[in-house]
C-alpha cells in the first residue's frame, strides 16, 4: 500500500467483511461499516454546520464508539478528545482555548462538560448506540434544532488539521498541539510497518483513547492495516484476562503502570495466557524497568517491544524492532518513522554515544504550536523538533532516555504541569509560597508533591489543601504528598527550583 496523506486513504483499502471493530459481548463492526458509518457521520456533522478544520471536542467513555467517533469526526473535521474525567473548571479552559464549535457526549450524559458548553455557548451533540448492534455503531442527535451549511463540507484533505491535544508545558498554560492528516496517517504508517500488522491480527485496546498512545497505536495503525480492534471500556486488571479469552489477542498495546499491574495477576490466568498465545506485547509513553520485560516475555512467551513517542509526533518516534533483529531492553529502541537525532544547545548534532537532547524530523512531527510563536522559536532548531528529552544514541543507533530536560512531572504516562498546581494552591488563602515538584513513585515513576509556606498565622491541613486542589483538576493531579514549611529551600541564585526538591525534603 502507498502512503495514505488522509482518513479517507488511510482506511479505503481492505476487506468490506473483514471485522474491524469489537467489544465485550457485542458483535462485530465491520470495515465496511466502519467507513459508511465514517461517511454517514462527515454528513451528520456538515448538516451541523461544521467541516474541515472545524473544532470538535469529544468527551465520552472509553469503549468502541469513542474509537470510531474519533475516526469519524477526524477524517471530515478536526477532532479534539478530551479527558472525561476532568472538572468543570478544566473543561471550560479547553473548551475555550480549541474555539470548539460542538460537544459530543454519551446521551444522558452528566459531565460537567455538557453545563459549561451551554455556558460557552457551545452546541451539544449526544451520541446515540444501540446497547445490543456492532460494536462502535452510532448516530451523532444535536440537542437543539437548528442547521445552517458547513462552509468546507466533505472528507478532509492531507494538511487539514484531523486532532488537536494539548500538551503540558512548564508555563501554566497547556500549548495546543495541532496534528494534520499527514501527520496521523504517516505515524499511523510508521506503527503498522514497526510491528507488521496484518488483517489476521487483533489488538486489546487498554489504552483510553483521550490519548496519543490509545489513539494512533491502539486505533488507527492496527485498523490501517485491515486488523481488527476491540475495545474494553478502559483498563482493569480485573477483567483483563477475561477480555484476553473473549477477543483472543495477538497483541496489545499499554503503558508500564498497566502491564506491572498485568504481571502481578498473570499467575492465577496461566491457562488464559496459553489458550491465547501473543505475537508481541508493546510498551511506551514512560520507562520500563528491564526486570519487568523479562517478567512479561516469561509469562507470555512473547517479546516485548519498547517504544517512544509524544503528542508532537503524533505519538511514535523510535521503537525496538520485533525479533529476528535485535531488542535491547532499557533502550526505546531505533527511529521508528521520523529522523532522531542528539544535538546539544547551540543545535550541533552529535556523535554516537554523547548526551544531549533528542530531536526528531519527519511527515509525523507537527509543523507547530498553534498561536505560540515563543514556544515554536525555542521548540524548532534547523527544522530540527527538540523532544525537551535527554538522550544518547549508540553507534548501532539504539536510543537511550537519561532524564527530562524539563521539570513536568511524569505520573505513570500522565504528564502534569506542577506550574498549574502552584497556581490552584497559591488561590488559597492560607498559602503565602508554594512548589510543586516530582518525588519518587515505586510504581507510577513520580507522583506529584508540593512544599507550602502559609501566611503569618493561617492554619491549613495537608488534607485540606488535597481536597482544595481536588476542586479543580482531576484526581491524577493532586499532589499526594503537601509539606508544610517555615521556608522552601532555594538555590544559589535564590531561585525555587523544583528539580532536586524531592532530594532536598527527603522525599526521595
Amino acid at each position: 500500500m502507498s502512503d495514505a496523506v488522509t482518513f479517507k486513504a488511510l482506511f479505503a483499502s481492505g476487506d468490506d467483511a473483514a471485522p474491524a471493530i469489537s467489544a465485550p459481548g457485542r458483535p462485530v463492526l465491520k470495515h465496511g461499516q466502519l467507513r459508511a458509518l465514517v461517511g454517514k457521520t462527515i454528513g451528520s456533522l456538515n448538516a451541523l454546520g461544521v467541516g474541515r478544520n472545524d473544532r470538535v471536542a469529544i468527551v465520552l467513555p472509553n469503549g468502541p464508539e469513542m474509537a470510531t467517533c474519533f475516526i469519524a469526526v477526524a477524517s471530515g473535521t478536526t477532532s479534539a478528545p478530551l479527558n472525561p474525567a476532568y472538572r468543570a473548571e478544566e473543561f471550560e479552559f479547553y473548551l475555550n482555548d480549541l474555539n470548539a464549535r460542538i460537544l459530543i457526549v454519551e446521551r444522558g450524559s452528566q459531565s460537567p462538560a455538557v453545563d459549561v458548553a451551554r455556558k460557552l455557548g457551545v452546541r451539544v451533540v449526544d451520541l446515540v448506540a444501540d446497547a445490543n448492534g456492532a460494536a462502535g455503531d452510532f448516530e451523532l442527535v444535536a440537542r437543539e434544532a437548528g442547521n445552517a451549511a458547513a462552509a468546507n463540507p466533505g472528507y478532509a484533505e492531507a494538511d487539514d488539521v484531523a486532532l488537536v491535544l494539548h500538551t503540558s508545558g512548564t508555563t501554566s498554560r497547556p500549548k495546543i498541539v495541532p496534528l494534520s492528516q499527514r501527520n496521523v496517517c504517516a505515524s499511523a504508517q510508521n506503527i503498522r510497518r514497526t510491528l507488521a500488522f496484518t488483517p489476521a491480527d487483533r489488538g486489546l485496546n487498554i489504552m483510553p483513547l483521550f490519548h496519543i498512545h490509545g489513539l494512533i497505536a491502539g486505533i488507527l495503525a492496527p485498523l490501517s492495516a485491515g486488523s481488527q480492534v476491540f475495545c474494553a471500556p478502559g483498563f482493569d486488571a480485573l477483567k483483563f484476562f477475561a477480555w484476553m479469552d473473549e477477543c483472543h489477542p495477538t497483541w496489545y498495546t499499554a503503558v508500564p503502570t498497566m502491564h506491572q499491574t498485568i504481571v502481578s495477576r498473570a499467575a492465577r490466568n496461566k491457562e488464559i495466557i496459553a489458550r491465547n498465545p501473543l505475537r508481541f506485547l508493546r510498551s511506551s509513553s514512560s520507562s520500563m524497568p528491564p526486570q519487568v520485560i523479562t517478567e512479561l516475555e516469561e509469562i507470555f512467551h512473547a517479546p516485548l517491544v519498547e517504544a517512544y513517542g509524544m503528542t508532537e509526533a503524533a505519538h511514535q518516534m523510535a521503537s525496538n524492532p520485533l525479533p529476528p533483529r535485535p531488542r535491547k531492553p532499557g533502550t526505546v529502541g531505533l527511529a521508528a518513522g521520523p529522523e532522531v537525532d542528539i544535538m546539544d544547545e547551540a543545535g550541533k548534532l552529535l556523535p554516537p554515544n554523547t548526551v544531549g537532547e533528542i530531536v526528531i524530523r519527519g511527515p509525523n512531527v507537527t509543523a507547530g504550536y498553534e498561536n505560540n510563536p515563543k514556544a515554536n522559536a525555542e521548540g524548532f532548531t534547523n527544522g530540527w523538533f527538540r523532544t525537551g528529552d535527554q538522550g544518547v544514541k549508540d553507534a548501532d543507533g539504539y536510543i537511550s532516555l537519561t532524564g527530562r530536560l524539563k521539570e513536568i512531572i511524569n505520573r505513570g504516562g500522565e504528564k502534569i504541569s506542577p506550574r498549574e498546581i502552584d497556581e490552584i494552591i497559591m488561590d488559597h488563602p492560607a498559602v503565602a509560597q508554594v512548589v510543586c515538584f516530582a518525588m519518587p513513585h515505586a510504581k507510577l515513576g513520580e507522583e506529584v508533591a508540593a512544599a507550602v509556606v502559609l501566611k503569618e498565622g493561617a492554619a491549613v491541613t495537608e488534607k485540606e489543601l488535597q481536597q482544595f486542589v481536588g476542586n479543580r483538576v482531576a484526581d491524577f493531579k493532586v499532589p499526594k504528598k503537601i509539606l508544610l514549611l517555615a521556608e522552601i529551600p532555594k538555590g544559589a541564585t535564590g531561585k525555587l527550583q523544583r528539580i532536586g526538591m524531592a532530594q532536598k525534603l527527603g522525599l526521595a
